[in-house]
């Protein structure tokens, strides 16, 4: 009898481990893990889907629905009753007759899917690029993968998507890049992959460069460009222009010749976006391989507002993507996907990569050999009041997981404060832009879309 008491009285115990994961907008997302304690009466399952759960920095509204699945905890916001992405938001859990013991990070933070896969019949869209206009327009570049999510060479193309409102909504997709059937060979013959995306401050202009090949169907053409030139032997750097912040586009111009040796084969910038140094240079960050397909990472760079181009010395042998940022006047950070795998290579330059020198931050940020961001903001552009560098990538040694955001005061020397913006897994690439002086925006491939947006106040760091 007193034992039949006891269990009446007993507590159950709910253990809430939090996920950080991009809460997007308008889906049922996994927030959380929801387990009965150890030595629990597993009776008591019955009682998660009596959860409640309300939101703590959100309009009531906006949690359109919570549930328990499968030991998940799933929560759907509703976008008709959002404002902004980048308040961070609580949940606030009750059970009745049970316990609740919560760990991990208890803030959330709202996402919008600007693009995954199935939207207008795609198969996948990847390799994200981000640039904030002067009028104030997000600009977003990807590969539209039309019939898989394989690299080039495919069906692709580059489209553009823009937002006016922060990231809280986006324009329907654009196509700025495309090839069609050149050469009447068909378009999985003629994919145009792997955007960077820059604004000249200067001008306003904004410029895609992508790499397009030409034939070499059922092929990969990392492993089977050429030496040489001409498209039917080697993949062609392209550039196309926007007068009116993206909602246009030029007809492509072909740099091949401008910037890549005979000798070479594969010969393209490098994914995300270049920049404008503070004397009007604009700088796109460069890869090629070398005849016995090493690939190598450096920078190429115009001063006069794209029209000819230059390209530097390589930064560091068996190299790939990488980004630029002016640390210094005159002084670049070059972040390169390195493929021993022994965590980020950083190298600099004082002039203008005629040589290289390895950063103090050289092989210290973890890596999975990756592409990732970077972003230098000056004093006068944040509302921190101080020079800042910014970099995200999947910090994680072996695995495209854990999206994390990193702020530097001193050029990258120290990485005081850092951000964990997805634990799952993704493809992993990702571009940043500064949204406003006091808010981050970054464009990632994350664990619950394709193309992911979010909107990160400098003040969270």
């Amino acid at each position: 009898m007193l034992s039949f008491l006891v269990s009446l009285l007993a507590v159950v115990t709910l253990q809430v481990q939090h996920r950080q994961v991009p809460v997007v907008l308008d889906r049922d997302v996994a927030v959380a893990v929801v387990r009965v304690a150890d030595g629990a009466d597993t009776s008591s399952y019955r009682a998660l889907p009596a959860l409640s759960c309300k939101v703590s920095g959100l309009p009531r509204k906006a949690l359109a629905r919570s549930f328990v699945r499968d030991s998940l905890l799933y929560v759907h916001v509703d976008s008709r009753y959002v404002r902004d992405l980048h308040k961070p938001f609580r949940l606030k859990l009750k059970v009745r007759g049970c316990r609740i013991e919560e760990s991990g990070e208890r803030e959330h933070r709202l996402a919008r899917v600007v693009r995954t896969g199935g939207d207008d019949g795609v198969a996948a869209y990847r390799i994200p690029g981000l640039v904030t206009t002067h009028s104030g327009a997000l600009v977003a570049v990807y590969d539209i993968r039309h019939a898989s999510a394989r690299d080039l060479q495919d069906d692709i193309e580059i489209g553009v998507s823009r937002s006016t409102d922060g990231g809280l909504t986006w324009e329907p997709m654009r196509v700025a890049m495309s090839m069609g059937e050149y050469g009447g060979l068909p378009r999985a013959e003629n994919g145009v992959g792997d955007p960077c995306i820059l604004l000249d401050e200067t001008t306003g202009e904004l410029m895609i460069f992508a790499a397009w090949v030409h034939g070499k169907g059922g092929k990969t053409a990392w492993w089977s460009a050429g030496n040489g030139f001409e498209p039917a032997d080697t993949p062609q750097l392209l550039m196309v222009r926007s007068q009116d912040e993206g909602r246009s586009w030029s007809t492509p111009v072909n740099l091949t010749r401008q910037v890549k040796q005979p000798q070479w084969l594969f010969t393209f910038q490098a994914p995300g976006r270049g920049i404008t140094l503070a004397d009007g240079t604009l700088v796109v960050p460069f890869q090629h391989q070398e005849p016995d397909r090493t690939p190598e990472a450096g920078i190429m760079y115009s001063h006069d507002h794209g029209r000819t181009w230059q390209v530097s010395a390589s930064a560091k042998t068996n190299t790939t993507e990488s980004q630029v940022a002016e640390i210094q006047l005159g002084r670049l950070l070059l972040s390169i996907r390195d493929n021993r795998g022994t965590g980020r290579a950083m190298y600099e330059t004082q002039d203008m990569g005629r040589t290289w020198t390895p950063h103090v931050a050289d092989g210290q940020l973890p890596d999975p050999v990756c592409m990732a961001s970077l972003l230098h903001v000056p004093a006068r552009e944040n509302s921190l009041g101080r020079d800042i560098l910014l970099f995200a990538n999947p910090a994680d040694p072996k695995d495209r997981c854990n999206m994390t955001l990193r702020i530097s005061y001193d050029g990258g020397v120290t990485w005081p404060g850092a951000i964990l913006l997805d634990e799952g897994e993704g493809w992993g690439y990702s571009c940043l832009t500064m949204i406003d002086p006091a808010t981050i925006g970054i464009l990632y491939e994350s664990s619950q879309a394709h193309i992911t947006f979010q909107a990160i106040p400098l003040a969270n760091f």
